[in-house]
């Protein structure tokens, strides 16, 4: 299932949210020197590796702790890298939108690092890098969930492209986050998903916006 956009979606320009976007494509085409299907080599050192991080508080490999959120703006292939973009430019605006530019971006990297926190704490042995920003994206995708649950996400479900349908936004990432926990797929920190979404929920309940975007009613 591959959302396309909100079915009604008003408001002010998403400046942070496009800003990140920018900033990913940016990243992505420097790291392969300019070549859209080049291989990662710039930024490798970036990448976050969980036994590096775990060696860190037991004394051993100094890796610099900072890798938890570089690793957010680094993406494995061009596919990784688009995926991750379509969702955030279709549920990050109206998140930001409710909580302001600068909430919104200090949330981002939170939901960032917490995400990349989980998928340590689960696989804390493992030393495969971590790169991509959809534990990020996870984050700004549990937020929408709670603000928005009944707003109505135009979606096309693989393989048949040429089928548009309407979701409400519970139904469509409730069903996203139970595959995240039950149909893992090699080569995805799938926990990451699910704890960037867990700490993009937590964040609304602990610090809901006082006001919701008036494009919420679909």
């Amino acid at each position: 299932m591959i959302p396309l956009r909100e079915e009604k979606r008003r408001g002010p320009v998403p400046v942070v949210t496009i800003t990140i976007i920018l900033l990913l494509v940016v990243i992505y085409l420097w790291d392969r020197n300019w070549h859209v299907f080049g291989q990662r080599y710039v930024f490798a050192d970036l990448a976050v590796r969980p036994v590096n991080v775990v060696d860190v508080f037991r004394g051993g490999i100094k890796e610099p702790l900072a890798t938890l959120f570089t690793s957010a703006f680094l993406h494995a292939n061009l596919m990784h890298l688009l995926s991750n973009v379509l969702f955030l430019w279709v549920f990050g605006p109206r998140v930001e939108s409710s909580y302001g530019p600068t909430r919104f971006a200090l949330y981002y990297v939170f939901w960032g690092v917490a995400a990349s926190v989980v998928q340590i704490a689960v696989m804390p042995d493992s030393g495969i890098p971590m790169v991509g920003a959809s534990g990020a994206i996870a984050g700004v995708m549990g937020g929408y969930l709670l603000l928005y649950p009944a707003a109505v996400i135009e979606t096309v479900i693989l393989p048949f492209f040429w089928i548009i349908l309407d979701f409400p936004a519970w139904l469509l990432l409730g069903f996203w986050f139970l595959l995240q926990i039950f149909l893992a797929q090699p080569g995805v920190a799938n926990w990451a998903h699910v704890g960037g979404f867990l700490a993009g929920m937590l964040t609304v309940i602990l610090a809901r916006p006082k006001r919701i975007a008036q494009s919420s009613v679909p």
